[in-house]
């Protein structure tokens, strides 16, 4: 791919400019609807918390925080709400495919229901490319005391244990990928916003729902939002990104699960 692509990339293979005024008016009520009640609002909340980790008498750099974390001490109740969680993800990832369906991109996701060889071995090119230099980054967040320490999971020890951490990293993918991703830039391109205005809202939103975990993971993010982006507005494919994020999300669930386990 050239430098010139990247910088301005073609993005014919995606749904055209609305030229309704009225369509455009709609569209931006409901990426407004959309991006608010699922990550904006979490971006949000998000913000607020980090404003509370600075508040805190004791430093960041002391602080921790939970991806996974046990919701009570019953098992049973503790599987029903991490149950939910997921599935609150994937219904907002649903919800996402179907708008996109009913107005302007039925022909794009119809496009995009065979997975190819060629991006599963893409996913894990993107899975490295990403998360090797994302560790570098959280490690360096964690030395300038500007990163909460992440535990990538805390669930009580069960036999759904890892079931759920798996369904979790997949469920945080597809959320991510398709709203933040696919429906955003999507949409964003039939508002007529260019290329690089709307990477920047992507990769943006993309940080702030992770500012729990401190400014590091916020810029970390941010650098990922922007690869992604630009991929997606070159190339239309969103498998890649999906693979790519899921995979980031198993080995560190899992992993980190397996090494303190022993």
């Amino acid at each position: 791919m050239s430098i010139t692509r990247w910088l301005k990339p073609d993005q014919s293979h995606l749904p055209a400019p609305e030229p309704d005024p009225r369509a455009r008016r709609l569209l931006w009520i409901e990426v407004g609807l959309v991006v608010f009640i699922t990550l904006g609002i979490q971006g949000l909340f998000s913000f607020l918390t980090l404003i509370e980790a600075l508040l805190a008498p004791t430093p960041i750099a002391e602080q921790s925080v939970a991806l996974n974390a046990t919701r009570s001490d019953s098992a049973l109740v503790d599987f029903a709400r991490n149950t939910l969680l997921v599935l609150r993800l994937l219904a907002w990832a649903g919800l996402a495919i179907f708008l996109l369906w009913r107005t302007g991109a039925a022909t794009w996701l119809r496009r995009q229901w065979r997975l190819r060889v060629s991006d599963v071995w893409l996913g894990i090119a993107l899975a490295a490319l990403i998360g090797l230099p994302g560790l570098g980054l959280y490690a360096a967040g964690r030395a300038l005391g500007i990163t909460l320490e992440v535990v990538p999971s805390a669930l009580q020890d069960s036999w759904w244990q890892m079931p759920m951490l798996i369904a979790s990293a997949i469920a945080n993918s597809a959320a991510e990928e398709l709203i933040v991703v696919a429906y955003l830039l999507i949409r964003l391109r039939q508002l007529g916003v260019g290329p690089n205005i709307a990477l920047a809202v992507s990769a943006l939103l993309r940080g702030s729902y992770h500012l729990y975990q401190g400014v590091g993971s916020f810029g970390g993010n941010i650098v990922m939002g922007i690869v992604f982006a630009r991929y997606f507005q070159t190339a239309g494919r969103v498998w890649p990104l999906f693979l790519a994020h899921a995979v980031i999300d198993i080995v560190a669930f899992v992993g980190y699960s397996l090494i303190t386990s022993r």
